[in-house]
């Protein structure tokens, strides 16, 4: 497996992995995500995909992307911050076929090393409270939860 920066030629494989990663959220969380959508349109992957202060990385064996991980880098704005550079990974997704691999560890270690050749001081993300394996897994990894979001439904 390869691990390397996405190009747009990935594209149908990213927006195959993106209805899956949406899939698992509009499942738990219906009254968030639309069913049968997905987080990018083809455009926005274009645009994100030339952006390196956005990169995208992807897994690939044999030509099949197995796995994504859309990062931004950002700063902390502000004189009440430090200003340290993180890697912020907006968005992981390893193929459901191939899930329990390794194929995810080995991305996230593929962008914590990027994000220290690239001077950041962290590397950071979100996840859902409905995506427990999700969270399991980045614990797995030595994450640990920074702050919380928290909702209140009003109905």
């Amino acid at each position: 497996m390869k691990i390397r920066r996405g190009e747009e030629r990935d594209i149908p494989q990213l927006e195959k992995l993106l209805y899956q990663v949406h899939k698992v959220h509009a499942d738990a969380r219906a009254d968030i995500f639309v069913p049968g959508a997905k987080k990018y349109t083809r455009e926005e992957l274009t645009t994100i995909l030339a952006d390196d202060g956005h990169p995208v990385y992807v897994a690939e064996e044999d030509g099949i992307v197995l796995g994504y991980a859309f990062c931004i880098f950002q700063q902390p704005h502000g004189e009440n911050m430090y200003p340290r550079k993180s890697l912020y990974i907006d968005d992981l997704c390893v193929d459901q076929s191939c899930r329990g691999g390794g194929v995810g560890a080995k991305l996230y270690h593929y962008v914590t090393e990027t994000a220290k050749a690239a001077g950041c001081y962290s590397v950071t993300l979100n996840v859902w409270a409905c995506n427990p394996s999700a969270f399991r897994f980045y614990q797995r990894l030595g994450l640990e939860i920074q702050k919380y979001g928290m909702e209140k439904i009003l109905e």
